[in-house]
């Protein structure tokens, strides 16, 4: 039997199966954020490409100047790290996606457990809960690989100013 031989009542079995549901919350912060990050690493691709382009087409009419040179230069740098940037945010977005998902299977894995009154849901569930925190943890480590990148790309271009 599942915790103890005795009837579980619906309020026990209600904290139970959420219980997950907090790590489903922060799960959905997370995501808020990391989203947003990807949106504006995202925009900032296109933007830097618009710019390479129209730098490339003012090439066909005339030699580029040495500002030119070292502006197409910077930008292809920056489109190569910002392309590592969003892979490492895309990461860390599925990394929590796949970290809620183990969190509601874990909330029916526990009902189950309670209704069919299977040992094996217990543990199975304290596995896929267990297998939530390590892509949660995932997710956190794709994070601060991006913040690194982030700071990187900036120097790039700083570097490319001076």
């Amino acid at each position: 039997m599942f915790l103890s031989e005795q009837p579980m009542d619906a309020s026990k079995l209600i904290q139970l199966m959420l219980s997950p549901a907090v790590m489903i919350s922060a799960c959905g912060l997370l995501l808020l954020g990391a989203n947003n990050k990807y949106s504006s690493v995202l925009n900032r691709i296109r933007l830097i490409n618009d710019e390479k382009r129209r730098l490339v087409m003012k090439a066909a009419d005339r030699e580029f100047t040495p500002e030119e040179n070292l502006r197409l230069e910077s930008t292809a740098r920056q489109l190569r790290a910002l392309g590592i940037r969003a892979r490492l945010v895309r990461n860390s977005v599925l990394s929590y996606t796949t970290a809620a998902a183990f969190f509601v299977i874990t909330s029916l894995l526990i009902g189950g457990a309670v209704f069919q009154g299977f040992v094996e849901f217990h543990y199975l569930s304290t596995a896929v809960f267990l297998a939530g925190m390590v892509m949660v943890f995932a997710g956190v480590v794709f994070g601060v690989l991006e913040s690194r990148k982030g700071y990187e790309i900036v120097q790039l271009e700083i570097n490319a100013e001076e």
